[in-house]
């Protein structure tokens, strides 16, 4: 988008425009209403309320924006179809729309894409095209393909109707708690965040706005440091959601004179939320919706209201297994430990004993002369996986098995 483009969206009447993408979402979208978490607010000494965007239509918050773009859109743009590049829940937000809106949809998604997530975007009607290995690959492709066939094409967030669209999160939030003091919103390529930010300083100018996001993508961030727009050569985080090269012009706009600050946060803090968010709330979010939640520790203070948007839930199994596993491992209720045992027999009931008197249950275990540091010694090899209650009671274990002489290595 360019800088006069920019300039026009910029003197816009932002609330009007986003109150009138909520009366065209009237009835296609699912109202999310604030959850307040007893869990985080006692936790950190404030009130903490979590946006459920996870829960939304499609499992996410952008078909709040896709929506509002094609409605936009005339009868012969319509005809024409409508293309659009995502690896997930633009992809869905997209098809969805468009067969809402009886428009015909092509959406260009990079080849590694989960099939999960493939499938459930042909299953909204749309024709999808794998092509590269990356996000900005098929961006490209879709571009191409959107000027060879005359398509619209559906930017994810450097688009002012769909910035609208995200922006009704707001509204929805300030009719529940007007007096809210902080929003914490997860930022990729800042659509989500714009939105939010262009309705809530309108409602409220004194509320905070605060962009939440992952140390290997602060694309954003780092704009807003330089003062310009700028593209990291790499995004590594497991938060792909959020994983964006480069924020939008627009987005980029709107974030330099209404977000107030950016936090970053890291892969561990995001794999334990996805796990606390299960535990504590029974709530399935994908890694990049509860990068908020990850902020608080940044942003708590006693007597503040603190919203989080959880911006989607879309994550398949596999993926889901493993991060619990991290997360439970990084909370200290997973722990993997070595230890080289005399050969003889009742060794490794006498350790199993003391792992049960301590309260530890053993999930998994190797006993394996072969794994002896000196083979043609007597000493034989244990490995064991253990349930904790966290850190402390890691300690209390290690304690005790050094207390009785065992040389103990922890793995993780």
């Amino acid at each position: 988008m360019n800088k006069q483009q920019v300039n026009h969206y910029m003197k816009k009447d932002h609330l009007s425009e986003i109150r009138r993408a909520a009366s065209v979402l009237e009835g296609v979208i699912r109202p999310t209403p604030l959850i307040f978490s007893d869990f985080y607010s006692a936790e950190y000494g404030c009130g903490v309320y979590i946006k459920p965007e996870h829960l939304q239509v499609t499992g996410a918050f952008k078909i709040r924006g896709a929506y509002n773009k094609i409605s936009n859109l005339d009868r012969k743009e319509l005809e024409r179809g409508v293309i659009a590049s995502s690896a997930g829940n633009h992809a869905q937000g997209v098809a969805m729309s468009a067969r809402m809106m009886k428009c015909p949809a092509t959406i260009v998604m990079p080849g590694v894409t989960p099939l999960l997530k493939v499938n459930a975007t042909k299953a909204y009607g749309a024709d999808v095209i794998l092509y590269g290995d990356v996000y900005d690959e098929s961006y490209n492709k879709a571009v191409e393909l959107a000027e060879r066939n005359d398509f619209t094409f559906i930017h994810p967030f450097d688009d002012y109707s769909v910035v609208c669209g995200q922006g009704t999160i707001a509204l929805e939030i300030f009719d529940e708690l007007p007096d809210a003091d902080e929003l914490l919103v997860p930022i990729g390529g800042g659509g989500l965040i714009g939105g939010i930010a262009l309705a809530a300083k309108a409602l409220n100018p004194k509320v905070k706005i605060i962009g939440v996001i992952p140390k290997g993508a602060r694309s954003m961030k780092i704009s807003l440091e330089e003062g310009r727009v700028s593209r990291l050569a790499e995004v590594r985080t497991a938060a792909e959601g959020v994983a964006v090269k480069q924020p939008g012009d627009l987005t980029f706009a709107i974030a330099q004179k209404y977000v107030d600050d950016i936090v970053t946060v890291s892969e561990k803090d995001i794999m334990e939320s996805v796990l606390l968010v299960i535990e504590k709330h029974k709530f399935i979010a994908e890694t990049a919706g509860v990068v908020p939640l990850a902020g608080l520790k940044k942003r708590a203070k006693p007597g503040k209201k603190i919203v989080c948007v959880m911006s989607g839930g879309n994550i398949d199994t596999v993926t889901l297994s493993s991060i619990i596993n991290q997360g439970m491992i990084s909370r200290g209720r997973i722990m993997c430990f070595s230890v080289e045992l005399p050969d003889r027999p009742g060794q490794l009931v006498a350790v199993a004993t003391l792992l049960a008197d301590l309260g530890a249950n053993v999930i998994e275990l190797e006993h394996n002369q072969f794994k002896a540091v000196d083979r043609y010694s007597d000493k034989v090899a244990l490995e064991m996986t253990v349930e904790t209650n966290g850190p402390e009671h890691i300690r209390e274990i290690l304690d005790a098995l050094e207390g009785e002489g065992y040389a103990v290595t922890r793995i993780y």
